[in-house]
């Protein structure tokens, strides 16, 4: 039986996905969420949430300072101080993902593409920021300050031998 909110429609004005919902029947992405809308109505009366964003950090200083900056290590110190900043915001996002993805124990069972699977991930990514950043800021560090040293270059043969292979110094002792 198909679900009573689906109407049947031309395809004039329709999206993709609208169309592809229709024909396999099922829900679109708005079906979805609209339902959820309806069904949380009661329980959003009795527990308000912000509807405002939560606060923007103030990246000014840090930018003004990066535009100011000349150096890899100017540029470090900027990048550092701002990972740092914004390290509480990017763990409190961490945390929460993992409280939704942990509710009733479904992580626990759950498998690679489930929603607990998927908000563990994301909440991984939120914090990954971190480490990439991290990595990258290193790698401008040691471009700037522990360049590789130069190859030695080969010993030339003497006349009339044949090069000898390279790392290899001639017969091992004892042959």
């Amino acid at each position: 039986m198909p679900h009573p909110d689906f109407e049947l429609y031309d395809n004039d004005g329709r999206t993709p996905e609208q169309i592809t919902a229709a024909r396999l029947g099922i829900a679109t992405t708005n079906d979805l969420k609209r339902w959820a809308r309806r069904d949380a109505e009661v329980f959003l009366a009795e527990h308000p949430l912000p509807t405002e964003p939560l606060p923007t950090p103030d990246t000014a200083p840090f930018r003004a300072a990066l535009a100011a900056a000349e150096t890899p290590a100017e540029v470090s110190a900027v990048t550092r101080h701002f990972l740092h900043a914004a390290q509480p915001t990017l763990h409190a996002v961490f945390d929460f993902l993992i409280t939704i993805a942990q509710r009733g124990d479904r992580h626990l069972s759950a498998g690679p593409g489930s929603p607990p699977a998927l908000l563990i991930e994301a909440a991984n990514c939120a914090v990954a920021v971190l480490g990439i950043s991290n990595k990258a800021d290193l790698a401008a560090l040691r471009a700037e300050y522990d360049t590789p040293p130069a190859r030695p270059t080969a010993p030339k043969p003497e006349p009339g031998l044949p090069p000898t292979p390279h790392g290899h110094n001639g017969p091992a002792p004892g042959r």
